[in-house]
């Protein structure tokens, strides 16, 4: 059967994937966020996951404001990297697990998630930085991946209840899975930031260090918020941190709590990486 192994949270900053390709990861301005990474990289090396499922919004790559989907799942062999902006160069691509994105396709829709099934997708920086935080940037990625979209760009997006509970589906299907497979999650995005309006670059310390703890120990607690009241404390990005809920709702109620690491500002965001061990 399916094992999953943990869950891994990592922001996905743009300005991360021009770091390390430009060299920056030990510059006075980048090193504390990137020695962040380092004992994350080292349970992964240990964990040796045969997947991982990205958990991510696409940033109008694949779906524009007219048609977004409140949950896609990538059902493809191949991933290819585009438009990562400030000029670089695609990564190489991803391998997927068409088999197994079946699969948990299957099973979300019998758990009554009408999700969104996707047999070509491009990646951007959403699904692309965490992986190169967490890996390094290489020729041949050592574990296959599996894009799942989560609409935080386009309103109404879904709320934190039900990311949790998609992940709690999630967890399900993985472990009904007849392949002998190490599976790990990383949810993306977050924490606090807002990139427009009056209120750009508003970064909310405490609400960040608020929601690594109760995500790890008490993720219901973020439930109780609206999405607007999660906005009005993490600003309008700082939404995306309900995806960290799809990776906790498919661990253990006891997942163990292995690295915690926050910095702020980064790129003007609160950036906080989680790692969780079943």
């Amino acid at each position: 059967m399916a094992r999953l192994l943990g869950g891994v949270t990592s922001s996905h900053i743009p300005a991360v994937g021009n770091a390390i390709a430009n060299g920056q990861t030990q510059t006075p301005y980048w090193k504390r966020f990137f020695d962040g990474y380092e004992p994350a990289k080292a349970w992964l090396k240990k964990a040796a996951p045969d997947v991982i499922i990205v958990v991510y919004n696409d940033h109008g790559l694949n779906f524009f404001l007219d048609k977004v989907p409140t949950f896609a799942l990538g059902c493809a062999d191949i991933y290819e990297n585009a438009d990562e902006g400030w000029g670089l160069k695609p990564v190489s691509p991803f391998q997927g697990d068409a088999e197994f994105s079946w699969h948990l396709a299957e099973s979300l829709v019998e758990q009554e998630f009408d999700i969104c099934t996707c047999q070509e997708m491009k990646v951007d920086h959403g699904f692309v930085n965490p992986i190169r935080a967490l890996y390094g940037t290489l020729e041949k990625w050592p574990v296959k991946a599996i894009p799942l979209a989560v609409n935080t760009v386009q309103h109404p997006v879904p709320t934190a209840a039900r990311c949790l509970k998609l992940g709690r589906a999630l967890g399900k299907a993985i472990a009904s899975y007849p392949e002998d497979i190490k599976v790990v999650i990383f949810g993306t995005g977050g924490l606090s930031h807002q990139l427009q309006g009056e209120r750009a670059g508003l970064i909310d310390v405490d609400f960040d260090l608020e929601c690594i703890e109760k995500i790890a120990a008490e993720p219901e607690w973020m439930t109780r918020f609206s999405n607007s009241e999660i906005m009005a404390r993490a600003g309008t990005e700082g939404i995306e941190t309900i995806m960290w809920l799809v990776m906790r709702g498919a661990l253990r109620d006891d997942a163990k709590v292995i690295h915690k690491h926050y910095h702020a500002p980064i790129s003007n965001t609160g950036a906080g990486v989680l790692v969780l061990e079943n």
